[in-house]
């Protein structure tokens, strides 16, 4: 039992020493014939498959071609949706010694403009469209501003360029310290940096992931999450492959075609932000699929009520693990166990995973908190990202000599070395002096039975400097919940600093594509006063 927030590294299961290329050779030497890739599409005629040793032969095929206009060690980004070609390049890529940029298919052109110039790209592999944006316009027009691009690989053309390689071309010898990816962080300050990440940091972190949630050799994983981001593109696809298993891929999250995906191909596990586990929960065919093969449901990204976790394990009975961490960490720190209570899995984000040592640390000293006493997340060991591309001192800023990475992230940790979180650094309310960290506020809010979602920022005050602000959805089916009876409720839970003094509803609240809350864009819509505050019904009867 801990008595000090330092929880040393489980040494006890051994990192791989490998690459992404590697995990897929291994597989396609062991399990040749065993599916590895499936094309969820819709249309059940329109579905696309792959076993592991055709799935390592395209990606063989792909890393020759792309040597053919590339070097080892350059940047080749991908700028597409969900789809088998996105990982037949990442594949291709990752054997070819290249860095994948990985790029969010709904950015626009001023955007990919940042991500191309800023990672210095050489090449793109690109959908030519996406939701009716022509992206070859947007490319044309930033083309000339992008001195480091010398190769635009439309999808519609990824075959015949493929075809154009030769098979006699050697392909290099990559090094687990190599750089396997660049992703850019989900922006939920407004600020995406470019993490450089490594391929012995995405396998193992993906794989330890797998193995808290119970996965064993063959697992089916069922997966709409983006692949440009780490959840998609590294957690659930090489949690999938280091246990030689079967990814079916989804273009896009639907509900019901996710549950039908489960059902058709006996999917064992996914990954679900709450709101797309809401969202199949509440889907009518939840009630007549065939789910009984599903063993795991993960979540994480942001908070996972309890009664979330109960509802799930009741309903698709399944056992329930959450995770948390960030890009810089090739994705996931600390998790919970499948035995663990709903309170724990809604209450903590687990403990460490292995060979990560985590220390909770005073922001002001650096020294290490006593447990039970909130302060930054810092994480050492093999799962620290190499560093931010092109930015010395912003990587300075996040990993300190002794080779800490400081996450930003405000927690405590209990003597179990379970961790739990309380805010982001950058989020925290300084209200007339006082701290007050919205994840608490949040907690308390998620309780109220008027309530679906909620977020908690601060709003500039001539007198406080800051006050607490809520933005919130109401559950569905009712209407705005009354602030004073809001008030009361936080009153009875919360200290009276804490207490929200403006409470605002929205349709929906701005969110990444992984489900994160954009603080940052609800400040914007605040401050243009886009949003009115609610009235109190006290208030409006005697109006």
């Amino acid at each position: 039992m801990l008595t000090q927030s330092h929880w040393r590294a489980d040494t006890s299961v051994e990192v791989l020493e490998t690459t992404v290329g590697g995990v897929l050779r291994r597989a396609a030497e062991e399990v040749p014939d065993r599916l590895a890739l499936v094309d969820g599409q819709p249309d059940p005629a329109a579905r696309r498959t792959w076993t592991y040793a055709e799935l390592l032969a395209e990606g063989e095929r792909t890393a020759r071609a792309l040597l053919r206009v590339f070097e080892p060690g350059e940047r080749l980004a991908i700028w597409a949706a969900n789809c088998p070609e996105w990982v037949i390049v990442q594949y291709g890529a990752a054997l070819a010694g290249l860095t994948l940029v990985t790029v969010n298919p709904a950015l626009r052109k001023a955007e990919v403009n940042h991500v191309l110039a800023q990672s210095e790209a050489a090449g793109i592999v690109m959908a030519r469209e996406y939701r009716g944006f022509d992206k070859d316009a947007a490319i044309a027009a930033i083309h000339d501003e992008l001195p480091t691009l010398r190769e635009i690989i439309p999808l519609s053309d990824l075959e015949a360029f493929v075809a154009a390689g030769d098979d006699a071309t050697p392909l290099p010898d990559v090094s687990p310290d190599d750089p396997a990816q660049i992703q850019y962080t989900s922006g939920t300050t407004g600020f995406p940096k470019a993490a450089l990440l490594h391929h012995r940091g995405v396998v193992n972190a993906s794989r330890f992931v797998a193995q808290r949630a119970g996965v064993e050799d063959g697992v089916v994983w069922v997966n709409s999450m983006p692949m440009f981001h780490i959840g998609g593109g590294a957690l659930t696809e090489l949690g999938a492959y280091t246990h030689r298993g079967t990814y079916v891929l989804l273009p896009g999250f639907d509900p019901a075609l996710q549950l039908e995906l489960v059902e058709t191909y006996g999917g064992t596990i996914m990954l679900a932000v709450p709101t797309m586990l809401i969202a199949m929960l509440d889907h009518p065919d939840a009630r007549t699929r065939d789910l009984s093969t599903l063993q795991t449901v993960m979540s994480g990204a942001a908070v996972v009520p309890a009664d979330l976790v109960r509802r799930a394990k009741s309903d698709l009975g399944c056992r329930f693990t959450i995770v948390f961490g960030q890009t810089e960490m090739h994705g996931v720190i600390s998790q919970t166990a499948l035995t663990d209570s709903p309170e724990d899995q809604a209450e903590t984000i687990g403990a460490p995973l292995p060979h990560a040592e985590v220390r909770v640390v005073d922001v002001g000293t650096g020294g290490t908190q006593p447990v039970g006493v909130p302060g930054e997340i810092c994480v050492r060991g093999y799962q620290t990202m190499l560093g931010y591309h092109g930015r010395p001192e912003d990587t300075a800023a996040a990993i300190d000599p002794d080779g800490w990475l400081h996450s930003g992230d405000l927690g405590a940790m209990d003597e179990r070395g379970y961790l739990r979180i309380t805010g982001r650094l950058k989020d925290v309310i300084i209200r007339g002096g006082e701290n007050v960290y919205p994840r608490e506020v949040e907690d308390v809010l998620f309780g109220h039975p008027g309530i679906s979602q909620v977020t908690v920022l601060g709003l500039p005050d001539a007198h406080w400097g800051e006050v607490v602000a809520a933005v919130l959805r109401p559950a569905e089916g009712a209407g705005a919940p009354d602030p004073d009876e809001l008030r009361a409720w936080c009153r009875e839970r919360l200290a009276s600093f804490k207490v929200p003094s403006a409470w605002f509803a929205v349709d929906d609240l701005p969110v990444t594509p992984t489900g994160k809350v954009q603080k940052f864009v609800l400040q914007e819509q605040l401050a243009e006063g886009r949003h009115v505050p609610l009235p109190s019904r006290a208030a409006s009867a005697a109006g």
